[in-house]
């Protein structure tokens, strides 16, 4: 069976900067990290964690796909090619 977890680098650039975002989101909500001044720490957590989320949501949907087409190629018009004969004992 292939592999299907290579991913192109852009997308991996996206999952680990979303990554990221959720991370500085969790340091903003738990107040480690401060916030810049003018902007409300709760805004900018919900604001970051969205956007990470938004970011990974790419791979996830593509690992989803490849996995769904490889589990049931039926589903989308392909079929096997290899022959499969049936020997008699």
């Amino acid at each position: 069976m292939r592999n299907l977890a290579p991913l192109p680098k852009a997308l991996l650039l996206m999952e680990a900067l979303g990554g990221l975002l959720v991370l500085g989101a969790l340091l903003l909500a738990n107040h480690w990290l401060p916030a810049p001044t003018g902007i409300d720490n709760k805004t900018l957590a919900t604001a970051l964690l969205t956007t990470g989320i938004l970011l990974m949501l790419p791979a996830a949907w593509l690992m989803m796909w490849r996995t769904a087409r490889a589990m049931a190629p039926q589903l989308f018009g392909r079929t096997d090619k290899k022959n499969h004969t049936r020997r008699r004992p």
